[in-house]
């Protein structure tokens, strides 16, 4: 159940690997679970009755969420009453916004309608949504009206979520569009954020957002492999882990 829980849907040789048991033993254990409803039988898998087709967002939020809360709650601390903040879609940036809900008088500026239900009409906030075509797996606005938008501000903390970071290309995203959009978002703070987990480190995304010296600090849950740190000691780059900030020496 606990995994479940984490994973959502779970194949029955899946089971079987990670509980170092047989098929049979699983499928056993498995019947009195579909029985009284606790979980749903799917062809070779089982899943939760509250999670079957959920949202894709929904599932990354479960995904690394105490690494992703750890990141959030640190980078959070960095941010004072009164302050303004630019945050992309992301579930990191999504984890973030949860952690401001202590925050008063923000002005916050997001493409993301999570984090902007989060947290309008709360604690004396303003919050600015983009306009532009809401994605349906994220809930999130895209395109030339989004980009027009956010361009007009100038933030306090500009803050976006990553998924890949290598030592070769720096911060990469894997959709054309949303690395666009985080470009111009890093570009409009005084102080520019990278959040992402450690599992990002070292992946290969498909579309650049920036190089390391194209923002100011990454914020991440462990240190990151050597070459990264290499790269962002030679940017400049600040680098805050979640256990206590760290910063590169020149």
């Amino acid at each position: 159940m606990r995994l479940l829980q984490e994973e959502g849907t779970v194949t029955i040789a899946s089971l079987a690997r990670k509980l170092n048991v047989s098929l049979e033993t699983v499928r056993r254990d498995v019947k009195p679970l579909t029985r009284n409803g606790a979980v749903l039988k799917m062809h070779g898998a089982i899943g939760l009755p509250s999670l079957i087709g959920e949202a894709p967002f929904e599932r990354r939020m479960r995904e690394n969420a105490e690494a992703k809360r750890a990141i959030a709650r640190q980078v959070a601390a960095t941010i004072r009453d009164g302050e303004s903040v630019m945050l992309d879609t992301g579930t990191t940036t999504s984890f973030l916004a949860r952690e401001l809900l202590g925050h008063r008088r923000l002005t916050v500026v997001t493409n993301s309608s999570d984090i902007a239900r989060t947290l309008a009409t709360v604690n004396g906030n303003k919050v600015y949504m983009t306009g532009g075509e809401l994605r349906s797996d994220s809930g999130a606005a895209f395109g030339v009206s989004a980009i027009e938008f956010v361009s007009r501000f100038s933030m306090n903390h500009a803050v976006i979520s990553a998924g890949a970071v290598n030592a070769e290309n720096g911060v990469m995203d894997y959709v054309l569009e949303e690395a666009e959009f985080a470009r111009v978002v890093l570009s409009r703070g005084t102080r520019s954020v990278v959040v992402t987990d450690h599992t990002k480190f070292g992946r290969q995304g498909l579309v650049q957002v920036c190089g390391f010296d194209g923002f100011s600090e990454l914020a991440t849950d462990r240190a990151p492999p050597p070459e990264i740190v290499a790269a962002l000691e030679q940017a400049g780059t600040g680098l805050l882990v979640a256990t206590g900030p760290r910063h590169p020496t020149a």
